[in-house]
């Protein structure tokens, strides 16, 4: 039976290292001969990188997934706009100036455009600041089978068979982190034809 060489404080060199291998060490020669050392002497100079390479990271990463947000909230808001905008044309269609007589219990007959972006301001959606959102609505008059726009007050260009379009524009406040704040402007709009 082989006899493994015997170290100071008669433990064998093998013994050494396997209780060295559960606190991770290395050889490091010295005077003497080879010793082990803990690995943490030899790593104290490195400690602090590893936190500074992980908080550049997550800055980065939390930038990023905050953009992500950012643009999925101003995807929705397209999506109110464009909504908003078809909403606002049906409440024109069916206050034309018929609507008055055909109707008499409907409120608003003979809509106006400020009529109309009043009712768009006055609907609520999650996450929309209502004096933000604007709407400009546009008559049309048919003339044989062509729409021209309609340059006279909207009771003459409210006849049934005519057209109305209503153009909605959001400002929407756009706040991503590293970039400047700006606003968009998410716009949509509709046309219809006037049925009463």
């Amino acid at each position: 039976m082989s006899r493994q060489p015997q170290s100071e404080g008669g433990m064998s060199q093998a013994s050494r290292w396997v209780g060295c291998l559960r606190r991770v060490c290395v050889l490091r020669k010295n005077g003497k001969g080879r010793e082990l050392r803990p690995s943490w002497q030899r790593a104290l100079s490195e400690e602090g990188a590893t936190l500074v390479e992980m908080g550049l990271s997550s800055v980065i990463l939390m930038a990023m997934l905050f953009g992500i947000f950012e643009m999925s909230l101003a995807l929705y808001t397209y999506h109110f706009v464009s909504d908003i905008a078809r909403q606002g044309t049906r409440y024109a269609i069916v206050r034309g100036s018929a609507s008055c007589g055909n109707t008499p219990a409907l409120s608003n007959c003979n809509a106006t455009g400020a009529n109309i972006q009043t009712y768009l301001r006055s609907l609520s959606f999650p996450n929309i600041i209502p004096a933000n959102l604007t709407a400009t609505t546009t008559w049309y008059t048919i003339s044989g089978s062509t729409y021209t726009l309609c340059t006279t007050t909207p009771p003459a260009c409210n006849l049934p068979q005519n057209a109305v379009q209503v153009a909605v524009t959001y400002a929407y406040p756009l706040n991503i982190p590293f970039v400047t704040n700006t606003t968009l402007n998410l716009t949509s709009s509709s046309r219809m034809v006037i049925s009463q």
